[in-house]
């Protein structure tokens, strides 16, 4: 009798950390999504979040106010775009202290900030989880950490 030899399948290039948090990925795999809605924009549902990666099982909540942290991400994200938009505005524009220009950058950037920030607030949770669970290669073998710090009852009352 033949034996059948097993046909591996070959693993996927792992995609770089930049692109899969821009993605909402989950961190470990890079796989798996990370937000229930794929749309930023379904302001009921930007914020809600899987519980674990449909992917590799990876928690998405590490502990009890864990996304705390992410706002500071977020407000690094929102005056980095600021000053971009206010240097391309003076590069483009100009700025003058004799006209409204600078006024009219403030409103412009005010209503940019405002725009973006259902993609911020998502981008900003993706790279704070990135900060603390790390791509793994042996994702598919090894089983993920079980978070410890977690109280299901203190869950999202914020």
């Amino acid at each position: 009798m033949e034996s059948i030899n097993k046909v591996s399948i070959p693993e996927k290039k792992a995609v770089p950390a930049i692109i899969s948090s821009l993605q909402c990925k989950c961190p470990r795999c890079r796989e798996g999504n990370m937000f229930v809605s794929r749309n930023p924009y379904n302001l009921k549902q930007t914020l809600n979040m899987h519980k674990e990666c449909s992917v590799c099982k990876q928690p998405f909540e590490l502990e009890v106010g864990f996304y705390y942290g992410s706002s500071y991400v977020s407000y690094a994200m929102s005056v980095a775009l600021s000053v971009a938009s206010l240097i391309a505005w003076w590069v483009f524009i100009g700025l003058s202290i004799y006209d409204n220009r600078f006024i009219y950058w403030l409103v412009f950037n005010a209503v940019l900030l405002l725009v973006l920030q259902p993609v911020l607030m998502r981008l900003a949770r993706s790279i704070w989880l990135a900060f603390f669970v790390r791509y793994n290669k042996n994702w598919r073998t090894q089983p993920p950490e079980r978070t410890e710090r977690t109280n299901k009852d203190q869950m999202n009352n914020w």
